[in-house]
């Protein structure tokens, strides 16, 4: 007789929001003015810090909680419980009484197939016993995402390596990939103080903010002083003519282009799960597309166009040589996550596809797109940009052909690789470089970088200086 496994085991003492919890916070799908059920949540701490926050939450758990009924919630949470159940049909039946008592949004997390690296246990099932008696499964981020897609009816998103967000109304899903692709871009500085604008700053200030958020003309009721606008200017086009004239034009036309490029790119990336009817598209999604491609065909075409070209070895080549932001190699360029924007729109889609199966990749500091195959990596750097030469902490590495990812962790090495130069791989505007720069200066003419190969490594850098201060 199989003796039962003891599931309880598995339930952590937190002493901060667990990683599911902080993503769906982070994201902005959870907020006070949603409910939460945790369905499976063990000694309840998420949902003391929760309602520390205002959030109106419960919980369920067999073992710690069993006589609290799940209750049909605005966002449910199913976290980290489906890698512990060893009966296979027992894990499809929680996540359906999860999905059955979802109202917007289940938020679905387990560990990952790097997370069995150096644990020691016995082979059960699908998975493995550990060393304390408990199950683990161990799951790929795409084969999480197919089984929950083959088991409940609902649009999928990868929010983060390892967790799976699942929406019930598909334009949910589809504004949440369009504000990933757009990027946030703050108005003009300093204004110029002409009298008429002066006069109705406040009121012209909306709209600035639209302009600045959305790259065009508000429509419908988008804008709600939109009315008390054209009351006072007689129309939109002319309160924006007088925004215009002050802060000058080209800045509002590389803002427009720049959104058309987010709209493009998010069109791209939406080929993926199949891009849904135009009338599913969130309202002001729509618009966008009316306003920078004319029709949704039109939007679409361009958008298999760059689709197709982020798959073309020699176009991403040419991009990375051309690309005016990043730090190139031989074999790749590295660029902040900082300096995106600044990309060519073909090496975004490239990273918009990486991202599409792992979903945001959390403390990263910089991207690496290989110049000659298909992967994308995501490297956390902590302290960069404060520290001249951070090492490297952990590099998440996504292959697009065979749509796996890899983990490597170096927080533990006593050798990991560092950074050297590291201005060059921040925005031409990025007001850090001044500084790094003259770091990177005076380290040159000291002579630490007259040999490349032997600096690549914490301590090789460290021999190196050690070196030279001797001389």
């Amino acid at each position: 007789m199989i003796s039962p496994i003891p599931r309880h085991r598995t339930a952590l003492s937190r002493a901060a929001l667990s990683r599911p919890i902080a993503t769906v916070l982070n994201d902005g799908l959870l907020t006070s003015e949603n409910t939460l059920f945790d369905y499976g949540c063990g000694r309840g701490d998420d949902l003391l810090r929760l309602e520390a926050l205002g959030i109106t939450c419960a919980g369920w758990d067999p073992t710690h909680r069993p006589d609290e009924e799940p209750a049909a919630s605005d966002v449910v949470n199913l976290g980290y419980v489906l890698n512990v159940i060893e009966n296979a049909s027992e894990r499809v039946e929680a996540l359906r009484r999860a999905w059955h008592v979802t109202r917007e949004l289940l938020v679905v997390s387990a560990r990952l197939t790097w997370d069995a690296r150096g644990l020691r246990g016995r082979p059960r099932g699908d998975g493995i016993i550990t060393s304390t008696g408990t199950f683990q499964k161990f799951y790929t981020q795409d084969e999480l995402r197919t089984w929950i897609e083959a088991t409940i009816d609902g649009a999928t998103v990868p929010a983060a390596p390892g967790i799976i967000y699942v929406f019930r109304d598909p334009a949910h899903a589809h504004e949440l990939l369009a504000n990933r692709v757009r990027r946030s871009i703050a108005p003009p500085e300093p204004w110029i103080c002409e009298r008429l604008y002066e006069q109705h700053h406040h009121t012209l200030e909306p709209l600035v903010d639209f302009l600045t958020n959305r790259g065009r003309l508000p429509r419908g009721t988008e804008l709600p002083s939109a009315e008390s606008l054209r009351r006072k200017f007689g129309s939109l086009a002319r309160a924006f003519s007088i925004i215009s004239t002050v802060t000058g034009t080209e800045h509002w036309e590389r803002l427009r282009k720049r959104h058309a490029a987010d709209v493009l790119g998010y069109l791209a990336l939406a080929r993926f799960d199949g891009r849904p009817r135009f009338s599913h598209l969130p309202e002001s999604l729509r618009y966008d597309v009316r306003e920078f491609f004319r029709s949704y065909k039109a939007g679409c075409a361009a958008a298999d166009k760059l689709l197709l070209s982020a798959g073309d070895a020699d176009t991403v080549d040419l991009a990375t040589c051309t690309s005016p932001a990043g730090k190139q190699t031989p074999s790749a360029l590295y660029v902040h996550t900082d300096a995106l924007q600044h990309l060519p729109p073909v090496l975004r889609v490239l990273d918009g596809c990486a991202r599409t199966l792992v979903g945001t990749v959390p403390n990263t500091d910089v991207i690496k797109l290989h110049r000659d195959k298909p992967i994308v990596s995501y490297l956390s750097y902590p302290g960069f940009g404060d520290r001249p030469h951070p090492t490297l902490a952990t590099a998440l590495t996504v292959n697009l052909r065979t749509r796996q990812a890899d983990l490597r962790d170096y927080r533990h090495s006593p050798n990991p690789p560092i950074l050297h130069r590291t201005e060059e791989f921040l925005a031409p505007d990025d007001p850090r470089r001044d500084r790094l720069s003259a770091i990177t200066d005076r380290e040159v003419r000291a002579g630490l970088y007259e040999h490349p190969e032997l600096i690549g490594t914490l301590e090789g850098w460290r021999s190196v200086c050690e070196s030279r201060r001797r001389s």
